[in-house]
């Protein structure tokens, strides 16, 4: 129930409160390629930084977990 809420906010910022996450997307290392008829985007520098904040979600949760 606490991760659905967390996704719940977390959704609603993106959605209500564009300029929050405007660099989302638009770091450097994010691959971007466009024709007249094909655009292409590849964002590598935007997913490791949401791997790297997941995996430090994840570890500090199971860390509280464990030491109860």
């Amino acid at each position: 129930m606490v991760v659905g809420a967390a996704l719940l906010v977390v959704g609603a910022l993106v959605r209500f409160a564009p300029g929050l996450f405007a660099w989302f997307g638009n770091l450097p290392g994010d691959i971007r390629i466009e024709n007249e008829s094909s655009r292409i985007f590849i964002p590598i520098t935007s997913m490791i930084v949401v791997s790297v904040a997941l995996t430090l979600i994840v570890n500090l949760v199971g860390s509280f977990i464990r030491n109860r």
